[in-house]
């Protein structure tokens, strides 16, 4: 995660990292260093993006396959009913946006 930490702030930067420690980096080829602070705001940030977006994680499993929901969606039309509708409900109700 040090190393993606690192490119999102620099997507320039040439680093390397020994077994995740952020302190092993080593700046490679003229590479700025970056404040070990930085890089650990940065970390924390990300961290917390990811977690607020765990939602979106749990629905797209959850969510029927685009085949399976196309064939509801068909279905739907011929036999005027909801199925498609009620199974993306269901998942948005069981999995809601925080």
């Amino acid at each position: 995660m040090i190393i993606e930490t690192i490119l999102k702030i620099n997507p320039n930067a040439e680093v390397t990292v020994k077994d995740d420690d952020i302190n092993s980096i080593q700046w490679l080829n003229g590479t700025t260093p970056i404040p070990v602070a930085d890089i650990e705001a940065k970390m924390t940030e990300l961290q917390a993006e990811y977690d607020a977006n765990e939602y979106q994680r749990e629905r797209a499993t959850a969510y029927p396959s685009i085949q399976e929901q196309l064939d509801m969606q068909y279905w739907d039309k011929v036999n005027g009913t909801t199925n498609w509708e009620d199974a993306i409900s269901k998942v948005k109700l069981d999995t809601p946006k925080p």
